[in-house]
Parts: structure tokens; sequence; C-alpha cells
């Protein structure tokens, strides 16, 4: 995903002049995950700038830069970081095009590295994609592989509106796949069905994905379930149409996510489920997620992160239900 997640960096950025590049240590060093690897030494520093360590200056530049008709990409090092600059995001960033009647937009991408499961430090594991997801105005869009990184990045680059990106670290070398030298999109706002199954619903993104996929392929040679494997790749804005129809058809929702579970994004699945196929459900909509607490020290975060296990105890008890 790393080496995805450059390509389209540099192929936005020789197709746009206008786009350009800015945070902590992604010039010269290249990002502390290496996204922006080579970027700084083929466009300079004028489109590779290497900011302070000062989060609401980077996103209060990034607007003003937007609403003069540039395109920043602008990275925070890690999401547990973005509080300092959440009212530059949520005062601003998102609500430009609302505040100036459509005048103006603000085309921006905020790029954090989020999640846990690497054994890293305080403010440096959590999932807190809800926070964005609640904001109008905002996108908020979550990669789940290679491809879709790459494809999901462009077209957040080219969306006229400000789009907040989650990088999951765990996945940045979890896993290679074919990415072709021509450059993809894929629509904001669409999941993709993942897996196919008739009895059951998985819903998951980003690095729950590959949990998710694991648990429908034990279930299938265990059990002989054939569960459905929703990718919803965007939470904001959320496909409720896909979700519903895979619903219809299996009958039976799990909900895999590993922000906290209180007011997780989780909940809003729900009830659009609830909302479009009520009629259809024959089990209660289960949810598997990390735990109401703050983030655990590494020693202890296997222990918070939905596993395999989790998922496939909940879905047996959702289809003995």
């Amino acid at each position: 995903m790393v080496k995805a997640l450059n390509l389209a960096l540099l192929q936005e950025m020789e197709r746009d002049e206008d786009v350009l590049v800015m945070g902590e240590d992604v010039g010269v060093d290249g990002g502390v995950f290496r996204v922006t690897e080579d970027l700084h030494r083929k466009f300079g520093s004028k489109r590779v700038i290497d900011s302070p360590l000062a989060e609401a200056a980077i996103i209060g530049t990034g607007v003003g830069m937007a609403l003069y008709g540039l395109k920043p990409i602008c990275e925070i090092q890690f999401s547990g970081f973005a509080f300092q600059c959440f009212h530059q995001i949520e005062n601003h960033c998102a609500r430009y095009r609302m505040r100036s009647q459509g005048r103006f937009h603000v085309p921006m991408v905020i790029r954090m590295p989020y999640g846990g499961g690497v054994r890293a430090l305080e403010h440096h594991s959590e999932s807190e994609e809800q926070f964005y997801a609640h904001v109008p105005g905002l996108k908020m869009v979550i990669p789940s592989g290679p491809r879709n990184a790459r494809a999901l990045l462009v077209a957040a680059i080219r969306d006229p509106d400000p789009v907040v990106f989650f990088e999951h670290k765990g996945l940045y070398h979890a896993a290679k796949e074919d990415v072709p030298d021509e450059i993809e999109t894929l629509p904001i706002g669409r999941a993709q069905v993942a897996r196919e199954g008739r009895d059951l619903t998985l819903v998951a993104y980003g690095a729950m994905l590959r949990v998710a996929r694991e648990a429908a392929d034990t279930l299938a040679e265990e059990d002989g379930v054939e569960a459905e494997v929703i990718d919803l790749l965007t939470i904001a804005p959320l496909d409720r149409e896909t979700l519903v129809a895979s619903v219809q058809k299996t009958g039976r929702a799990v909900i895999v996510h590993e922000a906290p579970r209180s007011f997780g994004p989780g909940a809003e699945i729900a009830a659009s489920i609830m909302d479009g196929a009520f009629l259809s459900l024959e089990a209660p909509i289960a949810r598997v997620t990390s735990w109401d607490v703050p983030f655990p020290g590494f020693a202890r975060e296997k222990g918070n992160v939905p596993d395999v296990a989790r998922v496939l105890a909940i879905a047996r008890d959702t289809l003995a239900f």
C-alpha cells in the first residue's frame, strides 16, 4: 500500500501542477512511513513542503492554499495528533462551501495514518474515523488494500471538496497487489462486495476487512456458511444501498470496526440497515469493535483490536439466533 499511495501522489503531481504535499518530514525524509519518498527530489521544496511541528498551521495553511486554487495534500503524521488541528478542519475546511454559498471550495486531502496492532505508543494507535464522518462537509475515506488505496487517493485529490483519508499503519506493508501503471479512480461513497455470500453479511473497512475475509473463509470451511463481505471504503458518505441490498439477501449482519463501540460507525451502519432491511432481518445486528477504553499500551493492544476469533464467535451467535 505504501508504494501504491506514493504512485498516486507522483502521478497526480505530474498531471496537475496545482497539487502539492505538505506536512512534517514529508520532504527530505520522505515521510515517517515513506509514503512521500522521492517526491521532494522530483518536485522540489515549493511543491513538497516540510512544515514545522504544528498541525493547526498545516491545515490552516492548506485551507488558504485551497481557497486560492491550489490542491494541497496535507499529512498529519499520526491521526492521534489531529486534535491539534481539528478546529481548522471542522470550523473552516468543512464549512467554506456553505459559508460562501458555493462560491468557494476547499479541494484538499488530509492524510492520516491510523489504527493499532503495530506496537506503537499512545496517540499513535487510535481509530477516530467517527469524528470526521460526523462532520457535515467532510468526506471520510478508508482504503483496505494497495489497489483501492491508489484509486481512492487519486479520486480524493481530484474531488472539489475536502477529504479525510485514513491509512491503516498495519496495511502499509501487509500485502502485495498488482496495480496498473495507468491511473485508476474509484468513486467516493461507493462500497464494494469483497466476497459474495448468502447466509450472513460481514461489514468492514480498512484493516478489519482482512479480519472479516478470514472469518468468512473459516465459516465456509468449518460451518458450511457462505458469508458476504462488504468493504465500505468510504465512511462518509455511507453507501447505504449496498449495505441494504446485501442484508436483504442474507438476513443477518455483523459489523466489524476498530473504533470504540459506543457512538462508532457501526451504530450508523446498523441504523441504516434497520431503515432499509428491517423486514429481512432474521437476527439482531451485531457489532465487533474495540472496547470503550483509551487505546492500551502495546502489551495489551491485541486484547482491544477485533480479531478473527471474536468475529467468528459473534457471527456464529448471529447465525444460531
